[in-house]
């Protein structure tokens, strides 16, 4: 038996030690995940402990009898996870004291200008605000990246398109990605005849009469043998979802 199977099976049984193990053998595979979403406005770490969830219950619900890796099951419910904490506390999370920061630092740069007839340096804004430069910069860096991110960075025919959506649609690629490798995975689970009739019958758009001469079986056969699969893959995918 597959090792990490193997401690899968253990984890199910109730196992916490096999649990605590499958986590410490995966945590490459979380930070992997994890490094898609730097630049949201949440710390990697934070992003890594909602990621460690997504995993937790990647293997609470993987079902032994999915015949696909482990990781690829993972991946997608590792992402999902980070991605229902983003969209549920927001994009980009700046905290209250960092954007009341942000606010007086650009009203008293604004001030500074006019009394001394240039732009203020950083050392100028924190020394009259009483705080670190450090502090400063980051509370000016969150708001610049807020601001940036739901920019236009194209407009036509009164169209806008702004950075996240942009980034939105890398997601959906990366998405459509691991589709690709489960349905990879899904397939080769598959006997070569019904590997061969679900290619001909959805990839290459053949009629069940025309597999049917293919394989040198008839119409019936086909019409059998494509139920039967369509409901097993679809009772291996229902599965994994169902429990996310």
């Amino acid at each position: 038996m597959d090792h990490t199977i193997a401690l899968i099976q253990k984890s199910h049984d109730g196992d916490e030690k096999a649990r605590i193990q499958l986590v410490e053998e995966n945590v490459g595979l979380i930070w992997c995940v994890v490094k898609r979403f730097y630049g949201r406005g949440v710390e990697p770490d934070d992003l890594f402990q909602i990621g460690s969830i997504g995993l937790l219950k990647a293997i609470d619900k993987f079902d032994l009898s999915f015949d696909v890796k482990f990781s690829t099951y993972a991946v997608p419910m590792i992402s999902g996870e980070i991605k229902r904490f983003l969209r549920d506390d927001g994009m980009i999370k700046v905290s209250r004291s960092l954007k009341e920061l942000s606010y007086k630092a650009q009203m008293l740069r604004e001030q500074m200008q006019e009394r001394l007839q240039r732009d203020p340096t950083l050392e100028e804004l924190a020394q009259e605000l009483n705080v670190e430069k450090e502090d400063l910069v980051m509370a000016l860096d969150s708001a610049n990246e807020v601001e940036s991110l739901y920019k236009p960075v194209y407009q036509k025919d009164g169209n806008e398109i702004a950075l996240m959506d942009r980034l939105e649609e890398k997601e959906v690629q990366e998405e459509k990605i691991i589709n690709r490798m489960l349905l990879k995975q899904l397939l080769e689970s598959l006997e070569k005849e019904e590997r061969q009739l679900i290619y001909l019958r959805y990839f290459a758009n053949k009629t069940q009469t025309e597999v049917g001469k293919k394989l040198g079986i008839s119409q019936v056969q086909v019409s059998r043998m494509e139920k039967k699969i369509l409901k097993t893959l679809r009772g291996k995918i229902d599965v994994s979802f169902e429990k996310k």
